[in-house]
């Protein structure tokens, strides 16, 4: 994050300031905002300050989320809408319950029958605009209750698809059964759900094994915080009320 030509920024988080962090795998998105509150109200010694991020990435995701605190939350809407990129891997000729790896394979499928046409066909069809149904597995309210809740109970709730837009769905390296990709789209686009519907292209099966997010408008990975260097930046260096 810092140089001897790029030296550690100043924030006033109480003011307002916009975090990029690298989410670690493993962890929520409101994990890292939970870690990032706790030790702000520690170092500025506050009892209650404002934290939260632009939009969710997925537990087994890595990658940039963008996090504002103080007053420039006002601005996490307008952040929301912005476009992505990812990168990630494709699993063929499985399916889970989730359209990740965080669930077991529930059906397996074949994938002989794959070759560089067929993907080639398969990608096209999944760029521009598009109708995309969400995963059963996934924080969408119903009710008032995540999707996801219902889902682990078992539950089966008709979900209507959602206008996406992806202007990019690029293969950057085929090695079957798995596929490597990069990805531009709309604020709502579900990547998992592209894997499934990717792999239901293929006649076969597909789930998303590793994912990635590069960029939120102009906002790159490549300025992104690692977490715990945050951390510790919270912790050691005088910040201006």
């Amino acid at each position: 994050m810092n140089s001897e030509d790029n030296p550690l920024p100043r924030y006033n988080f109480l003011a307002g300031a916009t975090l990029l962090v690298d989410k670690p795998k493993g962890w929520t998105s409101f994990d890292v905002v939970n870690k990032i509150r706790y030790k702000l109200k520690k170092s500025l010694k506050v009892k209650k300050i404002k934290v939260g991020h632009s939009g969710t990435l997925d537990p087994m995701a890595t990658g940039l989320l963008v996090i504002c605190t103080g007053k420039f939350t006002k601005k996490l809407t307008q952040l929301q809408g912005l476009s992505k990129d990812y990168t990630g891997t494709i699993m063929l000729g499985a399916s889970t319950p989730s359209y990740d790896a965080e669930t077991e394979i529930e059906e397996r499928f074949p994938f002989d029958h794959i070759d560089p046409s067929l993907l080639e066909q398969a990608r096209l069809q999944f760029i521009g605009d598009l109708e995309q149904i969400p995963p059963m597995f996934s924080a969408i309210k119903v009710d008032g209750q995540p999707l996801y809740k219902k889902a682990r109970k078992g539950e089966k709730i008709e979900i209507d698809p959602r206008p996406v837009h992806i202007s990019q769905f690029e293969f950057t390296n085929i090695n079957l059964p798995e596929v490597e990709f990069k990805v531009s789209c709309s604020k709502g686009t579900y990547i998992r759900s592209l894997a499934h519907d990717f792999g239901k292209a293929l006649r076969s099966g597909a789930y998303l094994k590793a994912l990635r997010r590069t960029r939120v408008g102009d906002f790159s990975i490549e300025d992104a915080w690692n977490l715990d260097e945050l951390v510790e930046y919270i912790e050691a260096i005088p910040v201006e009320v």
